[in-house]
């Protein structure tokens, strides 16, 4: 029995008493097969008269209703026991926060308490009243044939062991298949999470085709390893279904013999031929259940390593510059509208960001100005007007580097998060990345340095880390002629806002770039800076920010709207 699910049972009061419920019904059921054969055999060969057939009824009955208890209270203790084990679960996860759960997926964490500890069901229900069954009544049939037929019994005592033995061998190695097989699957499952939540970053890098092909790799490895367990399975039922009908035919051959030769009477021949078959079956069920067990066995292991786990520790020269000219940008009359959403994200813009420009985009939230990076990113079609870059329509992943508000990271290596949009870039390319974005110093302060592994969304970082991260993985892309910036030092502290606006100056020279900004450091990045306002542009200042807006305010508003825009973004400095 696995020792850490025994020690959860005998914690909880209620799933001890139905599992005890559960083993006596079981080990009852099974000896009334010796009564059961006993009143066949006396009944078949005239020793007992037909009145023995209503006790004989009896019993059947009686048996029938120790497998309904069985059963039901089975079905508790697995309804318990996955009960306690979740919420023993659930604390545990909690208390460990997401700094401790660095290099975990929530996708696997699901997967585990979910279908994961589902599977436990055929090791409590099945396994373990067949372990109990097969510990009792073999023993059993055997002193009731060593009293009724030494020779028979002696057969049975010599084979019977070739079982378990068997058995052994083949569980062995269904044991390590199937936990690969549940391994396979937990990793299918978090890396398909890992990968829905940061679609945005992975197409703004253009490796969601890549992702999707990786996601297919993961898929096929779990469905080989689900039918190499499967062909275990049926190598072990035919192994032990192999042996036991040559054991039985060891037994059943000289009895017949004896029976006709006159040395053996009917009614031992009957509860011999009856009797024996009982000494094997309860070990060729535990064997069966055993291998239907296995993935339940995995889940419980992998639960209790989180359970018993200690505590995890916690937490270059710039990009080389692109050798294609920055490309223009242009927005004719766009319009944008959200389905379900009456008024236009985006109405009537025309815009024109020159090659090398660096542009501020201000303004309340909800005014329009993701809406305007997603159009530049490809992410958002325009209802009306067209969106050219470099004289082409917009194309995800296309000659871009972005860094979003709230930068996604994947479950993988620092590395390998830098690298997104480089697959082949070297580990020193990584490293200048990294130094160029401020990033270089903690992440070589870190357990394992580039190779340590990243908590789902960054849990083990902070905000400022993860954006320096965001920055070095757009460092990493020197083919990038498109810098877009979404609110880049939103919720950081002043010392990683210098960190990531000095990166940011470094990253954005060379380059055509959009930053959506509201703290007065980004905005003083920017050639330019265009205010938007309920969805359309109503100003527009050329060179340094606070020399005044030039263009248009918003219908009706005229020039009061321009020293409006300008006010605000006096106020952000």
């Amino acid at each position: 029995m696995h020792k850490d699910l025994l020690r959860l049972m005998r914690a909880e009061q209620s799933v001890r008493r139905h599992l005890a419920v559960t083993l006596v019904a079981a080990v009852l059921a099974g000896l009334l097969v010796l009564i059961q054969a006993e009143l066949l055999a006396g009944v078949l060969s005239g020793r007992f008269t037909l009145a023995a057939l209503g006790v004989l009824a009896l019993v059947v009955g009686l048996r029938a209703l120790l497998g309904w208890s069985q059963g039901v209270f089975a079905g508790r203790t697995a309804t318990g026991v996955k009960s306690a084990l979740r919420e023993r679960l659930l604390g545990r996860l909690q208390e460990m926060g997401p700094a401790r759960l660095a290099g975990r997926r929530s996708g696997e964490l699901v997967t585990l308490a979910g279908r994961g500890l589902d599977r436990l069901d055929p090791y409590l229900t099945g396994y373990l009243p067949a372990m109990a069954v097969a510990a009792v009544v073999p023993l059993a049939v055997l002193v009731r044939l060593f009293a009724a037929d030494l020779a028979s019994a002696v057969i049975v005592l010599v084979t019977l062991p070739l079982i378990p033995i068997f058995g052994a061998l083949v569980g062995m190695h269904t044991k390590a298949a199937t936990q690969r097989q549940f391994h396979a699957l937990a990793r299918l499952g978090g890396h398909f999470l890992d990968v829905v939540r940061g679609l945005p970053t992975l197409r703004a890098f253009g490796r969601a085709r890549y992702q999707a092909g990786v996601i297919r790799q993961v898929a096929d490895a779990h469905r080989g390893a689900t039918m190499r367990t499967l062909r275990v399975a049926f190598l072990s039922s035919l192994v032990l279904e192999l042996c036991a009908s040559l054991s039985l035919a060891l037994v059943a051959v000289p009895v017949g013999l004896r029976l006709l030769g006159g040395s053996l009477d009917l009614t031992t021949a009957l509860l011999v031929l009856l009797l024996a078959p009982e000494a094997y079956l309860p070990l060729r069920m535990m064997g069966t259940r055993f291998h239907a067990s296995m993935e339940g066995v995995a889940a419980a292991d992998a639960a209790f390593a989180v359970l018993d786990e200690e505590a995890s520790p916690t937490p270059a020269q710039a990009a080389a510059r692109p050798g294609a000219r920055p490309p223009e940008i242009r927005l004719e009359n766009v319009t944008v509208r959200y389905h379900g959403r009456e008024d236009a994200a985006l109405e009537d813009v025309s815009l024109v960001i020159a090659p090398g420009e660096r542009v501020a985009l201000v303004g309340e939230s909800g005014g329009g100005k993701s809406t305007l990076l997603h159009l530049v990113l490809g992410f958002v079609t325009p209802s009306s007007g067209r969106v050219l870059v470099g004289g082409g329509e917009p194309r995800a992943g296309a000659e871009l580097a972005f860094v979003p508000q709230r930068p996604h990271l994947f479950a993988a290596s620092v590395a390998e998060n830098i690298r997104l949009g480089a697959p082949d870039a070297s580990l020193a390319e990584v490293r200048r990345a990294a130094a160029a974005a401020h990033a270089g110093d903690f992440i070589e302060a870190l357990p394992e340095g580039y190779d340590t592994q990243v908590g789902e969304r960054g849990a083990n970082f902070s905000a400022g880390q993860r954006q320096r991260i965001a920055l070095a993985r757009a460092f990493c892309r020197p083919g990038a002629t498109v810098l877009l910036l979404d609110e880049p030092t939103a919720r950081l502290d002043g010392r990683s806002e210098a960190a990531v606006v000095e990166a940011t100056a470094a990253l954005a020279e060379g380059r055509t770039a959009v930053i959506v900004a509201h703290r007065p450091a980004m905005i003083e990045l920017a050639d330019r800076v265009i205010r938007i306002h309920g969805g359309r542009v109503v100003a527009d200042t050329a060179g340094p920010p606070g020399d005044g807006f030039k263009g248009d305010g918003p219908p009706g508003g005229g020039a009061r709207a321009a020293d409006s825009a300008g006010e605000s973004v006096r106020e952000a400095r």
